[in-house]
């Protein structure tokens, strides 16, 4: 199913346009509009937090704060900040305007806090500083929403699958980006993990370019 645009999401989030022209990222706008939508449908949850992981500089995060501000929802955004294998150096997407000359790694952490201040979202997102396995072992909650899109190699998306959809509430929305089935387009483990969630009875509501969007069954 292809998706079309929430009138009142899409307004609210204009207002942000031209922080979300001049933050970098990976994330055309038609696919920040149906990921939003998807954080917007779980107010037909009881009010669960939504759940992010792969934080970059916040891109994506402006679209989903956006949201959760208005459902007076906690947005929790997951990252280690020193980057994922396709932004190292040597890659295609590498800046080396983001390593830290003191680590001599990637960081993205500051990037990330300025976008959220800017944005006006410190009230609504949780910035949290780890890899998405160690916060996962120490939390409990239930959540309504669930974004992957950290690590694209085969592990990482793999255990960010495993560690995080178990704790999605029945009805709540699973979003996975960066899926193509055709290796020449992009890497195969964010499409093994949809299959997966198919595989696990989750019913697709719609897609944007690269971006799936699921709901698990209630």
């Amino acid at each position: 199913m292809t998706f079309i645009p929430n009138g009142e999401v899409k307004n609210r989030v204009s207002l942000l346009s031209q922080l979300i022209k001049t933050t970098r990222g990976f994330m055309p706008e038609s696919e920040g509009l149906a990921l939003a939508h998807g954080i917007w449908l779980t107010q037909e949850l009881p009010p669960h937090p939504a759940v992010e992981i792969g934080s970059y500089l916040g891109l994506s995060t402006i679209y989903l704060g956006t949201v959760a501000k208005m459902l007076g929802l906690k947005l929790i955004t997951i990252d280690h900040h020193r980057g994922s294998e396709e932004i190292q150096p040597g890659w295609e997407h590498h800046d080396p305007s983001l390593v830290d000359p003191v680590s001599g790694r990637m960081d993205t952490l500051y990037g990330l806090r300025r976008t959220i201040t800017l944005a006006g979202l410190n009230s609504s997102v949780i910035i949290v500083a780890s890899d998405s396995q160690t916060f996962a072992s120490v939390f409990e909650t239930t959540i309504g929403f669930l974004f992957i899109d950290g690590g694209h190699g085969k592990e990482q998306a793999h255990l960010d699958f495993d560690d995080w959809v178990p704790k999605l509430a029945d009805g709540g929305i699973l979003a996975i980006h960066d899926v193509f089935e055709n290796l020449q387009l992009g890497g195969t483990p964010p499409y093994e993990i949809y299959l997966r969630s198919k595989e696990m009875g989750f019913r697709q509501l719609y897609e944007a370019g690269s971006l799936r969007v699921m709901q698990k069954e209630r």
